[in-house]
């Protein structure tokens, strides 16, 4: 049974995202004093009185306004009403009942659905006070909260899991894979993501920095269940100035990096790779997450017999520390080979997550010292006395020497580069641990 979705509506600067942040117990929307700073659909679980839901956070609606952006955004919104069981019409004490409200009123009583109007920053009796304006609007229930203080959350949600249905029992699923879409701005993060979901789920522009909040959106693709992460893009340093949205967009992205089982780093086939590109891909590589290198737009390439191997040369050279990694060329505008990208992410989720039995481990390092004899230093040679595989995702292997300093890092290299031959480990990187041990340990 699908959890309930509870939309969180409103013009812009109303307190939307500091509710959301607060029922969430965590900043997963980024909170400003800036109208428009939450512009796509943000989904998190939320629980009140064991009942399990899902919040949606939506971008301000503001429905004259014909800036592209703010469209986009009333159109979000409008998508987020749509599929949700119960809406959360909030708006602002402070600036009292103002003619945008009613506009919103309007457009969510057309959608048949439970609207409870929630009056937010109520903080004073001034603020409460002016509740009873808002039941002008004649279209639910009206709650006073503060979203900031804590006020009145608790009326609020009695009201509203009284419009689930009984809880039923669920079985175990199957656990999501969160995969994350990573890379420069404007790069196609967001046109991928509503290309993967059949519908546009981000909004889609040609100014860089459109997406600002790393977004969990959870879908099914041939039976398995995903978690998509469409982040913001990850400018250079030197363009990101100190307390913007901007930067806390970028440290957003990376902490997605962090809780994603995989790993799509996206590159302009129409700019090439670049500098900026290696250093997201580095980044990604030290967090140790399997990864797919999609070069997206490459439609808009013009291409002759040597194309596609001169852009080979060139990612080889300039991520040779990501060798391991599969290349795919794509385009989310017309879909070219989506369906392979995703046999690549199952593919390398799953190689992150094997684990390599201790004897056939031990085999496989005998053979490769066989094949090539440990280096020496001043007589004293490298004795490599057995592996063991200690963690997955990714795999980390310790190794047991009698000492660390005779390993060389090539002969290091040699060993992984053995591993990988032996056993199918594309798409993730790979940890080698040199541990002392004494002969008379043994």
């Amino acid at each position: 049974m699908a959890k309930p979705l509870v939309a969180i509506v409103g013009r812009p600067n109303v307190g939307k995202s500091t509710f959301f942040n607060r029922m969430c117990g965590k900043r997963t929307a980024i909170v400003e004093d800036t109208p428009g700073v939450t512009r796509d659909r943000i989904f998190e679980d939320a629980e009140w009185l064991n009942y399990q839901f899902t919040l949606v956070d939506t971008g301000g609606i503001e429905p004259a306004s014909e800036d592209i952006i703010l469209q986009q955004m009333k159109r979000q919104a409008e998508l987020a009403i749509e599929a949700c069981d119960v809406i959360l019409f909030f708006v602002d004490a402070k600036d009292g009942l103002v003619a945008a409200d009613h506009e919103v009123a309007e457009m969510l009583r057309k959608a048949d659905k439970p609207v409870i109007v929630v009056v937010n920053k109520t903080e004073t009796q001034r603020d409460q006070e002016m509740l009873y304006d808002f039941y002008a609007l004649g279209i639910g229930e009206v709650y006073a909260i503060s979203s900031a203080q804590g006020l009145g959350i608790g009326d609020l949600l009695d009201e509203v899991v009284k419009h689930f249905d009984p809880v039923e029992e669920e079985g175990e699923t199957e656990r999501p894979k969160y995969v994350a879409l990573v890379g420069k701005p404007n790069v196609g993060k967001s046109s991928l993501t509503n290309r993967i979901l059949g519908h546009q789920r981000s909004i889609v522009s040609d100014i860089p920095g459109t997406t600002r909040d790393a977004i969990d959106t959870p879908f099914s693709r041939e039976g398995k269940p995903y978690v998509i992460i469409d982040t913001a893009g990850m400018r250079k340093k030197s363009r990101i100035e100190d307390k913007t949205v901007e930067r806390y967009s970028v440290i957003r992205s990376l902490a997605a990096v962090r809780r994603a089982d995989i790993v799509v780093v996206l590159i302009d086939a129409q700019e090439g790779i670049s500098e900026q590109d290696v250093k997201i891909a580095g980044y990604v590589h030290e967090e140790g997450k399997p990864v797919v290198i999609a070069i997206n737009k490459w439609d808009a390439v013009e291409k002759d017999t040597f194309t596609i191997e001169e852009y080979n040369k060139k990612i080889r050279s300039e991520l040779s520390f990501m060798a391991y990694a599969p290349r795919l060329y794509i385009s989310a505008k017309t879909g070219q080979r989506i369906d392979k990208l995703f046999l690549l992410i199952d593919q390398a989720y799953e190689n992150a997550n094997q684990r390599i039995g201790t004897g056939i481990l031990n085999d496989c390092i005998r053979e490769a010292v066989t094949a090539v004899e440990p280096p020496s230093d001043h007589g004293r040679r490298l004795k490599l006395y057995y592996a063991t595989q200690v963690s997955a995702a990714p795999p980390t292997f310790v190794l047991f020497v009698n000492e660390a300093g005779l390993m060389h890092f090539s002969y290091q290299r040699y060993l992984e580069n053995f591993l990988r031959k032996s056993f199918d480990f594309s798409g993730t990187p790979i940890r080698i641990l040199i541990r002392e041990r004494k002969e008379r340990e043994q």
